[in-house]
């Protein structure tokens, strides 16, 4: 989707599938709008069609006065809007020229655009705009015989009724950048996440990495079975030894420094299929076990972005993928693995495999050079019974690392909710025959899971995401579509590119 700006652009010389205006209740009730469509809009009003409440969309036929047959009304109340809402708005609005099969659609926006928000920054509305078209326009892939001709929004202008000067004009430009560099990786990660388990693979989700990388000329690594093996990765070799499709482990590095320092190392749980194994899953829901490479996907967007924008921080990324299989060379319960680190991990139960995999990701990226490190994951059936698919749980060793994080999902819209990490917690990982077991029983499971992976940083600061529950959903909802999400892409590069500032 092409997005640009414009600004002073007369009606009569727009030519697309449908404007967009913008109406509060107020210009519902009083007029204030173009005095052509006033007295239309009212009448909407007053018969309780369209009354400009926030998010509620309306589509206005023209008469062939203009060349665009179609005004897409959307409401934003009376209240002056936060970033997200703006975000969501935009949203709504690529969801209803989706549903009018348009291709081209104009914003018409008012020259005082930052009346309307308590964001009163130029920069943050056109992102916040940019992005909600963007992820409110995604359309998951199918695999019917039958497919649509109609391909999707392809063109998007933003034009402000008023003449803007040089510096706002700047302000737009870099804010759309921003937006689709964001809704971009988001939508590549949603991309990744809804491919079924027979099209994505251990070895497709590698090479999947690996152009990435090549897209945007970063080194990356990727270990097969025997090589993974052969580094003494008894987690991801354990868990990946059950399938016909081996292992594993994917390492992608940006480096925006001079000096490969101060690095920020982020893993993404990986496991492309779970059938948890020995310790079978139950079968109903099992089909969106598509999605326990959520994490991994998230990353990987991540550093799409970070190729894009290209900040001057330095991050390893590091991917341990797998699927867990059943089958006479599967792991079991009882067995005991040694990992990367050296530490050793009692199996209770297979399909308690993410943190196995993670704990031999953390070590790698500490051995390439990691000084803090998050790891994102669809850890937990317990973070769903605890936060429902509302939040994002977090558990982290390091309470100002963690505010930082949480700042940055406020301001992506995206919820996170820090989880407890009491003493009585890391005491139930503790095992009688190894340095450590991998289930704790059904209390307190998200943060025991979070406690287990939290060993293998080893003292570095530390934050563990738990992504079960957000990562896909049963339907839409706010910027996110019915299945993936792509959910921690957007907090992450807020975070990240903060940290470029702060350098």
């Amino acid at each position: 989707m092409k997005i640009d700006y414009s600004s002073g652009v007369a009606l009569e010389a727009i030519k697309a599938d449908a404007i967009v205006l913008i109406v509060s209740e107020s210009e519902v009730e009083q007029g204030g709008l173009f005095a052509q469509w006033n007295d239309r809009i009212a009448v909407l009003g007053k018969t309780g069609l369209f009354g400009g409440k926030l998010n509620q969309t309306y589509v206005l036929p023209l008469e062939n006065q203009y060349d665009f047959p179609i005004i897409i009304l959307c409401g934003c109340g009376d209240g002056l809007l936060t970033t997200d809402q703006l975000r969501i708005l935009a949203a709504n609005i690529a969801r209803a020229a989706l549903r009018l099969k348009a291709e081209k659609i104009v914003f018409q926006l008012p020259g005082e655009i930052t009346l309307l928000t308590e964001e009163k920054a130029v920069v943050t509305i056109a992102y916040a705009l940019t992005e909600g078209l963007r992820l409110g326009a995604y359309r998951r892939r199918h695999y019917k015989q039958e497919q649509t001709s109609y391909m999707g929004l392809d063109s998007v202008t933003f034009n402000v009724e008023q003449q803007t000067d040089e510096a706002e004009s700047e302000d737009w430009v870099n804010g759309i950048q921003r937006g689709q560099a964001f809704a971009e990786a988001t939508n590549l990660a949603r991309d990744l996440t809804n491919i079924p388990g027979n099209l994505l693979t251990p070895s497709d989700l590698a090479m999947a990495a690996i152009e990435v990388a090549e897209r945007y000329g970063m080194p990356a690594e990727v270990l097969d079975e025997r090589e993974i093996e052969q580094k003494g990765m008894g987690g991801l070799t354990a868990v990946g030894k059950g399938s016909v499709n081996p292992p594993r482990m994917i390492v992608i590095r940006y480096q925006g420094r001079e000096q490969w320092d101060h690095v920020i190392g982020l893993v993404g749980k990986g496991i492309t299929f779970d059938t948890g194994g020995i310790s079978l899953k139950r079968a109903p829901g099992m089909e969106e076990m598509i999605s326990d490479m959520g994490g991994a996907a998230a990353v990987l967007g991540v550093m799409e972005a970070l190729g894009r924008l290209r900040p001057q921080i330095n991050v390893v990324m590091v991917i341990p993928s797998a699927e867990n299989m059943p089958s006479a060379n599967a792991f079991k319960p009882g067995d005991i693995i040694t990992t990367l680190s050296g530490r050793t991990i009692e199996v209770l139960n297979t399909d308690a495999e993410g943190r196995v995999v993670l704990g031999d990701a953390l070590t790698y990226a500490r051995e390439w050079g990691a000084e803090r490190i998050i790891d994102l994951a669809t850890l937990t059936g317990a973070v769903l019974t605890t936060l429902g698919d509302i939040a994002t749980g977090a558990v982290t060793n390091d309470e100002a690392f963690m505010q930082e994080l949480m700042a940055a999902s406020r301001d992506s819209g995206e919820n996170i909710w820090q989880l407890p990490v009491y003493p009585e917690f890391r005491e139930m990982i503790k095992s009688e025959v190894a340095d450590i077991r991998n289930a704790a029983g059904r209390y307190g499971g998200a943060s025991t899971a979070g406690l287990f992976i939290g060993e293998f940083a080893e003292g570095l600061p530390w934050i563990h995401l738990d992504i079960a529950g957000t990562a896909f959903l049963s339907k839409e909802r706010g910027v996110n579509p019915k299945g993936a999400t792509g959910v921690m892409v957007r907090t992450l590069l807020e975070w990240l590119l903060g940290q470029n500032e702060e350098e």
